[in-house]
């Protein structure tokens, strides 16, 4: 989970301790971003069986950066993009943040 192109790359490290003692890793709570104010890079539309790695591989050349996509769409469940052939979708240009 360290890929620094992972969309929690971002997103604060934490320890919580158990009530056995032990402490676990985890990463902070992730917060949406408004896609409608995402720079955008262009529009794509959505083929019939198109998938959304497949979009992204074709606009920001990358499979893994589907999740750019679905926050420039204000989607939460990444398959609603694309079951509908012919739909536009926001492709935004690429944001990518230092590690916290």
């Amino acid at each position: 989970m360290d890929d620094p192109n992972s969309r929690y790359s971002a997103t604060e490290r934490a320890i919580y301790t158990g009530p056995d003692g032990r402490p676990v890793a985890y990463r902070r709570r992730r917060f949406l971003p408004q896609g409608e104010r995402m720079p955008l890079l262009g529009e794509a539309a959505v083929g019939i069986a198109d998938r959304l790695d497949l979009i992204a591989n074709r606009a920001l050349g990358d499979p893994l950066q589907f999740w750019q996509i679905c926050d420039a769409n204000n989607a939460l469940n990444p398959f609603d993009l694309t079951a509908e052939p012919g739909r536009l979708l926001r492709v935004p240009v690429p944001q990518f943040e230092e590690p916290r």
